[in-house]
């Protein structure tokens, strides 16, 4: 009786720990599978990372793993919301906040850490996640309830502060969207209070930004003035991309507020916003890109895996099969076993071609890919340069100096009634208009070329090289049965003659340039050639430089031909062949008043 009852206890130790094993083993592995989505997410490789995630979370069991049950769903969360699934975002933070709440005894217990799963820090964050997925939503209510549960906290840790920061920025926001401005203002100086307090200065800029957006929309225009330039200055010297985010908002609104005091300086403000936003799809598109070719590379590594697994599969069953022939007969054995030895060895180097022939494939496959995705990318990126550039000049053109020269129209008027004894103001207002009149003149004609659109191609080409020509650099420009053509066409071809021609004044040294252009067969062919220094198209910088990838992509998506023929010290000839779109006939006619 002892001696069973000795060995039942032994078992029952023994199968415990085995278990305990087991279980630390498993807990171990999830948790790799974790930080490995982790990562992914931190590199911005956002669906990869959502695919990983959403495999382990199916794997975890909220009673046994909380703590990773907890980060996992969080983790999803976080992916949604940068991909802009709001409501998917929400489920899994409540998803979150669920296993939270059923954690939140332990927040009663003494010295409980900050990192506790049960933490108060972990909450507000959370608590302002929701909040702010309900708010870009529309759905303030609930937002507000959130931030507001924040702000009743009475934690003084760092972080916690932060999020109370955040909360009073985002009821402010929501307030300011409501028209309910003393409340939006108050909150707005908390905001700033808390991060001047702790010293940072990027998320103060943001709060002071969204005061001077109060104040804008409250139609004092010198105060925004001032909190704009004021937050600027404090992340002037800041290039992180949060920073540089901030900028380009900031930039965009002091520019709109000085348009509104009739203060030009708003051009120039307007025109750093734009140009951080470009950087900023630039860095967005190089994203996307990556993660279209890191995908690729994993779909190609999970097939090789199950082709050598399968190869595995195939040895196994091939060493099986010859094991039970040699027990048969060893007579037979001999022949047989040299029969399957060759034919093992043919099906190995069958399967390797095979192999090798279908990495090739999906290898071409991955690149023209990447190409033709970084083709549209770029040309979408171009075509919405060009729309946006003819919009501004039309608007300088058709508005803003027909403005001016009413203004100037009324002032002579005005000059004549007072019999000769102008006062000098007028004279000297008159002046001030004829010279904004120049530059708005000019800076449309910079935007888009009023030649081009009046006159066509072959002027507007004739009379940007008549400007560049000079006693060390000629152009000759000729051109043959040259028509007019659709103005979205034209202005394509005249912006990658102007790149080239920049390339030439930047590049070649050169001393003679022509530029050829030709109608023939519904097809549009241009030679630029020069005598410069020329360059060598085998090298790196081809590729990377003097914006000739961008000149190639625009011609793909003509569905025309680049050729580029150069050699150093000699010159350089690009050859482009493009089918014409011709001037659309059916223009309607508008009324003059």
């Amino acid at each position: 009786m002892n001696k069973t009852f000795f060995l039942i206890v032994i078992t029952s130790i023994i199968s415990n720990f085995t278990f305990s094993a087991y279980s630390q083993e498993k807990n171990e592995k999830l948790f790799n599978e974790y930080k490995k989505a982790e990562e992914l997410f931190k590199k911005k490789k956002y669906s990869i990372s959502l695919e990983k995630s959403l495999d382990l979370f199916s794997k975890i069991t909220p009673s046994d793993q909380p703590n990773l049950y907890f980060k996992t769903s969080f983790l999803i969360g976080d992916v949604f919301r940068e991909i802009n699934d709001h409501n998917k975002a929400i489920l899994y933070y409540k998803k979150t906040l669920s296993i939270y709440n059923s954690l939140r005894p332990f927040n009663d217990k003494e010295n409980l850490s900050n990192n506790n799963l049960a933490s108060r820090n972990n909450l507000n964050k959370l608590l302002l996640r929701i909040g702010s997925e309900f708010h870009i939503i529309k759905q303030k209510d609930s937002a507000i309830k959130y931030y507001k549960e924040i702000l009743a906290s009475n934690s003084f840790n760092q972080q916690d502060i932060t999020a109370k920061a955040s909360s009073y920025t985002n009821l402010s926001n929501i307030y300011r969207e409501d028209s309910i401005y003393d409340l939006a203002k108050e909150y707005s100086f908390e905001a700033v209070k808390i991060y001047k307090k702790a010293n940072k200065k990027v998320l103060e800029a943001a709060a002071l930004g969204n005061l001077a957006s109060i104040y804008l929309e409250q139609k004092d225009y010198e105060k925004a003035k001032k909190i704009y330039l004021e937050s600027l200055d404090l992340i002037k010297m800041d290039s992180s991309s949060r920073a540089t985010r901030y900028k380009e908002f900031l930039y965009f609104n002091l520019a709109y507020t000085l348009y509104l005091q009739k203060d030009y300086r708003a051009y120039d403000y307007q025109e750093k916003s734009y140009n951080i936003k470009d950087d900023l799809k630039d860095v967005e598109i190089r994203r996307i890109v990556d993660e279209i070719y890191t995908r690729h590379e994993l779909n190609l590594e999970k097939e090789k895996t199950a082709l050598v697994e399968e190869q595995r599969k195939l040895e196994e069953a091939q060493e099986a099969k010859t094991s039970l022939l040699f027990g048969a007969l060893s007579f037979l054995v001999l022949i047989v076993s040299g029969v399957i030895i060759y034919n093992f060895k043919l099906r190995q180097k069958n399967l390797h071609l095979k192999l090798s022939e279908s990495k090739l494939i999906q290898q071409q496959s991955i690149e023209k890919l990447k190409s033709e995705a970084q083709i549209k990318i770029l040309n979408a990126t171009i075509d919405g340069k060009e729309t946006e550039r003819k919009l501004i000049a039309e608007i300088l053109h058709d508005n803003v100096s027909a403005l001016l020269s009413s203004a100037n129209m009324h002032l002579t008027a005005t000059k004549k009634q007072f019999n000769g004894d102008t006062p000098q103001e007028i004279d000297k207002t008159q002046a001030i208009i004829s010279e904004a009149s120049q530059k708005v003149r000019d800076l449309s004609h910079n935007l888009v070329s009023s030649i081009l659109l009046k006159f066509g191609l072959e002027y507007a080409i004739k009379d940007v090289t008549k400007k560049y020509s000079n006693s060390e650099l000629k152009f000759d420009v000729s051109a043959q049965n040259i028509n007019r053509y659709n103005q979205e066409f034209e202005i394509k071809i005249f912006n990658v003659i102007q790149e080239l021609i920049n390339n030439i004044l930047k590049h070649s040294k050169a001393q003679h340039a022509e530029i050829k252009l030709k109608e023939e067969e519904d097809q549009l062919t241009v030679l630029v050639k020069d005598d410069g220094v020329g360059f060598s198209t085998s090298s790196s910088s081809f590729s990377d430089g003097i914006g000739l990838n961008q000149i190639e992509a625009r011609i793909q998506m003509m569905n025309g031909k680049l050729n580029i023929d150069s050699q150093k010290n000699i010159g350089t000839s690009i050859y482009i062949s493009v089918p014409i779109l011709k001037e659309q006939k059916d223009v309607k006619l508008t009324s003059v008043s």
